[in-house]
């Protein structure tokens, strides 16, 4: 899947770990980040991403494809898991040894563009970007500088299983209106029609993009544009207080419940396990979950988006295509990424693995060959494109540590612990340290 296991432990801090004096010579090795040439004219690319065996597989056939309609270009496969890979592109951009294109994740793309570590693709010749979502075009953008172009995108959505609500007797809820507090209603009532049976919903409290979409509904957000915290306490307050609230009522599993069922990922989701009603994934992660559920489950707009100050859901690069600055083949390198971008041929191969393609001419062409649950996915994503207002910038240096201070919030919140204030500024608190620049 494009989004990384919500079980995962991302640390923002890998490049920071790195020896200041192999960190120094990093950004002094200029024409060290690509591999020499193959021999005979050609130009060799190195090219590293993180994933499943699936998508070993898949890519390794694009890279193909490539070779073929680009004679003279060799691209070498680097590729990991998620829990490898940043520890391993580490060690290699502090060794002036960088790929020559990299895949990146929004929460460590300012870590390594502030660094120098990544080339500005509006410098490249070759790469094309006219063709992107507009809604993801300058995600990648940091202070001006295009440092990463969306692979595809996806939306942080409530998933619902129709079935789950059948069995209970209660109503599907109607997501063009729904408020916050009839999201808690009807997890609630889900939950007490089934004495328990069946819980209402997942937690919503380990994902830090439920609260941004909230904030973003009041019109502040996570982030701010300079990388500072862009919310007020009363709105991270009122936010801790649903999660509460939520407890509290048993709209939600046991605490103990929720710690297990987050720490087993989208497989052991409620719905997945056919627990519970309704849950948090990005829109990427419906094939996953539709294919353990008993029938088809539902993406639903979250609540709130309408009768606040403006809608707060936004869509958000699965990855980024990003090259090193270090590249001694930037042409070649612009070349590989625009084949990824906007080849049709190639599209046809990823289909939605690292999101729905954000070429939309690509996206057009490949819609009517992707599975079920992603083409519903698709239609959802463009039934949402109207409402779209803008996407957040991207987080600042230290982001990746925000996943486990949240969790770790949340759980004490959960078990009663901590009030929703004292929530809101140990919050404040912990991410104001990991992000101080």
């Amino acid at each position: 899947m494009a989004a990384p296991h919500r079980g995962a432990r991302p640390h923002a801090r890998r490049m920071l770990a790195v020896p200041a004096t192999a960190a120094a010579a990093a950004l002094l090795a200029a024409g060290c980040g690509g591999g020499g040439g193959a021999g005979g004219g050609d130009v060799e690319l190195r090219f590293s991403w993180w994933g499943s065996d699936d998508r070993h597989e898949t890519t390794q056939e694009v890279i193909d494809l490539f070779e073929e309609k680009n004679p003279g270009i060799t691209v070498t496969a680097e590729y990991t898991s998620w829990d490898g890979y940043w520890d391993k592109l580490a060690t290699s951009t502090a060794a002036g040894d960088m790929p020559d294109v990299i895949t990146m994740e929004e929460r460590f793309l300012r870590e390594y563009s502030d660094r120098g570590a990544l080339a500005d693709l509006n410098t490249l010749e070759g790469l094309d970007t006219s063709g992107v979502d507009e809604l993801v075009a300058s995600s990648g953008d940091v202070d001006g500088e295009k440092f990463g172009v969306a692979t595809g995108i996806n939306v942080f959505s409530v998933m619902a299983d129709p079935a789950m609500f059948e069995e209970a007797g209660v109503e599907m809820p109607d997501d063009e209106n729904w408020t916050w507090e009839e999201y808690i209603e009807t997890a609630v009532e889900v939950t007490e029609a089934t004495d328990g049976e069946i819980a209402g919903s997942q937690s919503m409290g380990y994902n830090e993009n439920t609260f941004n979409i909230f904030a973003r509904q009041r019109g502040e957000s996570l982030y701010a544009e300079d990388g500072t915290l862009g919310f007020s306490q009363k709105t991270l307050e009122d936010w801790f207080g649903l999660v509460a609230q939520m407890q509290e009522e048993d709209a939600t599993p046991s605490p103990s419940e929720s710690v297990e069922i987050e720490a087993g990922g989208p497989d052991q989701s409620v719905i997945s396990t056919g627990r519970g009603a309704m849950a948090h994934f990005w829109s990427n992660q419906l094939a996953a979950i539709s294919g353990a559920a008993e029938g088809d489950v539902e993406l639903l707009r979250y609540p709130g988006e309408t009768g606040n100050e403006r809608t707060g859901m936004f869509f958000k690069p699965a990855m980024y295509y990003s090259a090193s600055s270090g590249t001694e083949h930037p042409e070649e390198a612009a070349a590989f990424i625009d084949f990824l971008l906007n080849d049709v041929d190639a599209g046809r191969m990823i289909l939605a693995d690292r999101g729905l393609p954000a070429n939309t001419e690509v996206r057009g062409a490949v819609v009517d060959e992707l599975t079920d649950a992603d083409a519903r996915s698709a239609e959802f994503v463009e039934d949402l494109r109207p409402d779209i207002v803008d996407g957040p910038p991207p987080p600042p240096i230290g982001a990746g540590d925000v996943v486990e201070i949240i969790k770790r919030i949340t759980d004490d919140v959960q078990f009663g612990e901590i009030t929703p204030k004292e929530a809101a500024e140990r919050f404040t608190q912990e991410v104001e340290a990991a992000t101080q620049q």
